[in-house]
């Protein structure tokens, strides 16, 4: 199950939780029911906020590879893109 991050918009907290892809809460309450989480202090109807975050992806190739590829090291990738 996928991890995301969401900011409380009254207190500017961040927290991290686990849900499907299909769920996307509007406000704090409906986080804390989906996630089942305790609301604390916050008001349910605090608007949170779905952070973007990179995920890392590692191509197989670069796991037999204990160097890095070109491009992360400076240099550029001889087929023009090493789809790093």
């Amino acid at each position: 199950m996928p991890s995301y991050d969401y900011r409380i918009e009254a207190t500017g907290d961040v927290i991290e939780v686990k849900h499907t892809m299909a769920m996307t809460p509007l406000n704090w309450g409906e986080l804390c029911l989906l996630c089942n989480l305790d609301p604390q202090e916050i008001p349910e109807d605090s608007a949170v906020t779905k952070l973007i975050s990179a995920a890392g992806v590692v191509k197989s190739g670069t796991l037999k590879n204990p160097e890095a590829p070109p491009c992360m090291s400076g240099g550029s990738c001889p087929s023009g893109g090493c789809g790093v």
